[in-house]
C-alpha cells in the first residue's frame, strides 16, 4: 500500500500529528537560531506543472496568460533566489482519462531526484466506482502523498463532497495514508467542515486560504473594491471549523491570484495572519500556485511578500511554516 511500512491509519495520523507539533524533523537539519539577515528555506507545497502537448487541461483557454506550457525549466527560473529548495507537485485538473498517465509522469519526475519536485498530489476522483482501484494503481510509488478533486468549478455544487460515495472515497484515502485536498469556494468551506468530521483518519489541508479574496479587506480605491462584510464573517467562521478540527491542516497559497492591479503586502496580511492565527504554527504550510499565481505577480513577489508578513513572528515559527511542517506532513525525505 502508499503508506510508511507497517503503518497503519491511526499510526499515520498520529506520527504526522506528533511531528507537526514537535517540529522535529530529522532529516532536514535547520539551525536552531537562524541569523536574523538569512534566509530561511521554503518547501513549495503548491507547484503546478504541465505541458499542453502531453496533457489535456480541459480547464486551459487557448491564448490566455496559462494558455502555454509551464515545465521544469521555467519554475527553476521562477524560483531562483526565493529560497525555494523543493516541492511537492499540486495535479492541474488533467482530463480524467489521463489521470494514470499524470501519476506516472510525476513519479519519474521525483524519483529522478534530478529537479526540485519530490513529491506529488494527484488528480483523483473519490465518488467515482473505480476509485480505489485507482488507487491501487499506485499503491506502490511513494513518491505520491496525496489526492485533489477542484470542488469549485466544472458546475459542481454545494454539498457535493457530502455525498456517500465521495466520503466513502475520502475514507479509502486515509486507509492508506494518503491526503486529500480541499480547494473550494469560501462559501462551501463548512462543508468541508463536515467532511473531516466525518473521515476523522483522513489529513486534509485547506488550500489557497481557504480562497478568500484579499479584495474583501481592501480599503476603497482605485483598483480596489470596499471590505465585503458578510463574505469576511462567514470565511471568518468556517475557517475557525475547520482550524479545531486536529486532522486539517492550512496552506498559505493562492490569494495572490487575487490581488488588486496595485497591490501591497497589506492586501494580503489580513487573510494570511488569520490563516496563522487560527491553524497555529505547527498546521500551516507554503504553496507558490505557480503559474496561476501569474495571474496577480510574480512567485518571486508572491515569496517575497509573504516573508514581509510573517517577518516579525518568532523564528523557529517562520521555519515550520516554511519548511518543517512540510517536512512532516508529507514524510519528506531530503
Amino acid at each position: 500500500m502508499n503508506q510508511l511500512p507497517n503503518t497503519s491509519r491511526r499510526q499515520f495520523l498520529a506520527t504526522t500529528s506528533a511531528a507537526l507539533a514537535a517540529a522535529s524533523v530529522a532529516p532536514y537539519a535547520l539551525a536552531e537560531e537562524a541569523p536574523k539577515k538569512k534566509q530561511l528555506p521554503i518547501i513549495d507545497c503548491h507547484q503546478h506543472l504541465w505541458d499542453l502537448s502531453k496533457f489535456k487541461l480541459p480547464w486551459i483557454k487557448e491564448g490566455t496568460l496559462l494558455g502555454r506550457n509551464y515545465v521544469m525549466d521555467d519554475y527553476n527560473k521562477a524560483i531562483e533566489g526565493t529560497g525555494i529548495s523543493h516541492a511537492v507537485y499540486m495535479e492541474v485538473d488533467v482530463d480524467p482519462s489521463q489521470q494514470k498517465m499524470e501519476v506516472d509522469h510525476l513519479s519519474e519526475i521525483c524519483e529522478s531526484k534530478k529537479t526540485p519536485t519530490i513529491a506529488a498530489v494527484v488528480s483523483g476522483r473519490p465518488a467515482a466506482d473505480d476509485f480505489t482501484t485507482y488507487l491501487d494503481y499506485f499503491k506502490d510509488k511513494s513518491v505520491i502523498r496525496g489526492v485533489r478533486q477542484v470542488l469549485h468549478g466544472g458546475g459542481t455544487p454545494g454539498g457535493y463532497c457530502l455525498s456517500k460515495e465521495f466520503v466513502r472515497g475520502i475514507h479509502a484515502l486515509g486507509e492508506r495514508g494518503l491526503s486529500f485536498d480541499l480547494c473550494m469556494r469560501p462559501s462551501d468551506l463548512g462543508d468541508g467542515a463536515k467532511l473531516a468530521t466525518e473521515c476523522k483518519g483522513t489529513r486534509f489541508i485547506v488550500d489557497h486560504c481557504g480562497n478568500a479574496d484579499p479584495k474583501w479587506f481592501a480599503t476603497a480605491g482605485e483598483g480596489k473594491t470596499s471590505a465585503d462584510g458578510a463574505k469576511i464573517e462567514q470565511w471568518r467562521s468556517d475557517l475557525g471549523k475547520l482550524a479545531r478540527l486536529p486532522n486539517v491542516v492550512c496552506k498559505i497559497s493562492g490569494i495572490i491570484a487575487s490581488v488588486p492591479k496595485e497591490w501591497s503586502s497589506d492586501d494580503l496580511a489580513p487573510v494570511i495572519n488569520q490563516c496563522l492565527e487560527e491553524f497555529g504554527p505547527e498546521r500551516v504550510i507554503v504553496g507558490s500556485d505557480w503559474p496561476v499565481c501569474l495571474n496577480g505577480a510574480s512567485l518571486a513577489d508572491w515569496i517575497k511578500s509573504l516573508r514581509e508578513i510573517v517577518a516579525s513572528r518568532p523564528v523557529a515559527e517562520q521555519e515550520r511554516l516554511f519548511s518543517k511542517n512540510a517536512i512532516a506532513l508529507y514524510q519528506l525525505k531530503l
